[in-house]
């Protein structure tokens, strides 16, 4: 008999989903933070009701890219133009200062060794993990506030989605030492060529896109189109440039952010993306978290892995923010933004385990750093923003 099993978790992800994100709302907190408790408390953590699937992880993958096709919808070209140096120094020093500090965290727990050696490299991946960015949690907040297209929410977004492409070059240069058949260099070129095939394939894009809209303008028809092709540029760049999707999701809003129907598209698309995808990607989150192997010592790096993570990407990129001259409130706001870890890092962690860099254990400071910062970034833009709005 065939197993319909995946339809009971669809349904308790859901309402359990939408009930911790309503709870969380009136409590004053975004929604995303009662989404991913509930994950935590469905999940294998607490009650066990729901587990992870491969069913439940596809649909997670596209909530986060309709996400991010959002983002990409919902950006402001002028802020982005105006913001692209300055995303570029921040998103360099959000890769590289957790790097350097997670290095010397592992080394601390674990012992020292000599650069080169294959402890050193093992301190170099735990910084790698320490150094991805996702930022689809931080637009759904900054959605949320109403701060997505604004300079800060703007500059956060770019700044994460050049961390991607950086954090990219620097794993595939981490994971060269185990695989002496990974080629830095060609990756680099991929990196390259996506942005450029993107870059020329989005203005024939845009211009047919522009003709239909002209032609069908506030139809169903555009915003089918526009998530087909938004879909369609996720694939490409994971599978023919092993850029992440999220990426090509992003790269396809952006080719379709000045659209007359733009903000049409974007709510038509919200509508799929709040009522069923978004919700099991944030309780995907909390469906990863387990205690099964925990013990003392990696208790403690656990906790220490979290707070480092943290303040890692709060000292890199706000200090160079800082110095980019955005004010002081602005500067955390940004290093803040920059905070949320996701599914980046446990792509890192798995293709780090695949060869032998990390064990299963160290996934248990990947799921804490993500689900702490998952919730805590949420409530503390939402605070600041409250605040001290910021100075667009």
């Amino acid at each position: 008999m065939e197993d319909f099993s995946f339809l009971k978790d669809l349904a308790i992800i859901l309402f359990s989903a939408k009930a911790f994100g309503i709870i969380a709302r009136k409590l004053h907190a975004p929604e995303v933070v009662g989404e991913i408790l509930a994950g935590v408390i469905i999940g294998p953590a607490l009650l066990g009701f729901v587990s992870e699937t491969d069913f439940i992880n596809k649909m997670a993958e596209i909530g986060v890219i309709m996400l991010m096709f959002e983002a990409g919808l919902a950006t402001d070209m002028k802020k982005l133009k105006q913001t692209g140096l300055k995303a570029t120094a921040i998103a360099c020093a959000g890769v590289f200062v957790p790097i350097i500090l997670g290095t010397i965290l592992f080394m601390c727990f674990y012992g020292f060794g000599d650069i080169g050696s294959e402890q050193f490299y093992k301190g170099l991946f735990i910084g790698t993990i320490m150094s991805a960015t996702s930022v689809s949690i931080t637009v759904a907040a900054l959605k949320e506030l109403g701060k997505l297209n604004g300079t800060v929410g703007t500059t956060i977004v770019s700044s994460a989605i050049i961390d991607d492409v950086i954090g990219i070059i620097v794993l595939t240069f981490v994971l060269s030492v185990k695989d002496t058949n990974t080629n830095v260099w060609m990756i680099i070129l991929k990196a390259v060529l996506f942005f450029a095939v993107a870059i020329i394939s989005g203005f024939i894009v845009y211009q047919v896109f522009k003709w239909l809209d002209k032609r069908y303008e506030h139809t169903r028809r555009i915003p089918i189109i526009a998530l087909v092709y938004c879909i369609a540029m996720a694939y490409i760049s994971k599978t023919f440039f092993g850029i992440a999707e999220i990426t090509g999701a992003y790269a396809a809003g952006i080719v379709l952010c000045n659209l007359h129907d733009a903000k049409y598209v974007e709510r038509r698309v919200d509508i799929s993306a709040y009522m069923v995808f978004a919700p099991i990607f944030f309780a995907g989150i909390g469906l990863k978290v387990s205690f099964e192997t925990m013990n003392l010592k990696l208790l403690f790096f656990s906790i220490a892995f979290v707070i480092v993570a943290c303040l890692a990407k709060i000292i890199g990129c706000g200090a160079v923010a800082k110095l980019c001259r955005f004010n002081f409130n602005d500067s955390i706001k940004i290093g803040i933004g920059m905070m949320t870890r996701g599914e980046v890092a446990l792509i890192t962690a798995k293709a780090g385990l695949a060869v032998g860099l990390i064990t299963p254990e160290f996934f248990t400071g990947v799921i804490m750093l993500i689900l702490f910062s998952s919730i805590v970034v949420p409530i503390l833009l939402k605070s600041m923003f409250k605040k001290q709005p910021a100075a667009d």
